[in-house]
């Protein structure tokens, strides 16, 4: 089993991906991040109330739509939580959802501090 450290070594998002996909305009990117993490602001605590509440079909749905957003970010790592997350959901795999559902928490916890660190980067 990894440890911390280990986990936040592996790269966490494809940031030369995602700025060919902008045509390495990293203004347009820094734009899209912060929609990204405004969204993930709002999703994640739907996500967590569709996991503790048992409902299953919005935990799929919001799942679905937020493995969309990780992928779209080459966030390969978050977007295969988010559907680990979908699958078990849809699956009826109620008991496994709040695992998942840590996992992908662990992959956020790793990722949002590397596009916070990117944003302050691009404004400098």
């Amino acid at each position: 089993m990894q440890n911390k450290a280990e986990h936040q070594a592996q790269q966490v998002w494809n940031l030369a991906e995602l700025l060919a996909r902008v045509d390495n305009d990293q203004e347009l990117l820094h734009d899209l991040l912060g929609i990204f993490k405004e969204e993930f602001s709002r999703i994640k605590p739907s996500l967590e109330a569709a996991v503790a509440a048992g409902d299953l079909k919005k935990a799929a749905d919001v799942s679905h739509a937020l493995k969309g957003m990780l992928a779209n970010l080459g966030a390969e790592r978050a977007a295969a939580a988010a559907a680990k997350l979908e699958e078990l959901a849809s699956a009826g795999e109620q008991s496994a959802l709040k695992d998942a559902l840590n996992v992908l928490g662990l992959e956020a916890s790793t990722l949002l501090p590397q596009i916070d660190a990117y944003a302050a980067e691009v404004r400098h």
